[in-house]
């Protein structure tokens, strides 16, 4: 199997669709997450929420906050785990001196992208470093995607 191969082979687990809308991404980084067994078992199942998160720095370390994984059905009780629960964020540290770096500059902000398993079955959480749009920008960013949209009908030959 070729490496490409592997890179295109996962399974996507969550989206967070408003992060490129509401944010211009700049950089964008590969991360772990330290996670229970149950909260693996729910994600597996396809159950989380990106919508509201966000991740914060502490003491040296990231963690993502906001972030809801569902109770798995087939535990029981006292053995699930809490659904909104911080969770550290696994980065190099180098790459975390450089997040933490840009955090610090006025604007930047870092976002979950994107929730999935490896070809290794590892969860792995994409993370966007980026700053906070204007609603000029979204207008223009409305505008661009109508006018791809077109763009490809008109090459499809919908319009006459």
């Amino acid at each position: 199997m070729s490496k490409s191969n592997d890179k295109d082979n996962f399974k996507l687990v969550g989206q967070n669709r408003r992060a490129h809308y509401d944010y211009d991404i700049k950089e964008k980084f590969e991360a772990g997450i330290m996670l229970t067994g149950t909260e693996v078992k729910a994600l597996r199942n396809g159950n989380v929420s990106l919508q509201e998160g966000f991740i914060s720095p502490n003491n040296g370390e990231l963690y993502l906050l906001g972030v809801t994984i569902p109770h798995y059905s087939f535990a029981s009780a006292h053995l699930n785990h809490e659904p909104r629960r911080r969770r550290k964020i696994l980065l190099h540290a180098r790459e975390i001196r450089k997040v933490l770096g840009k955090l610090d500059q006025k604007g930047f902000t870092l976002v979950p992208i994107s929730m999935y398993f490896n070809h290794r079955g590892i969860l792995k959480i994409s993370l966007g470093l980026g700053t906070g749009k204007k609603t000029e920008d979204k207008r223009e960013t409305i505008k661009q995607r109508d006018w791809n949209r077109n763009k490809a009908r008109i090459l499809k030959g919908e319009y006459s």
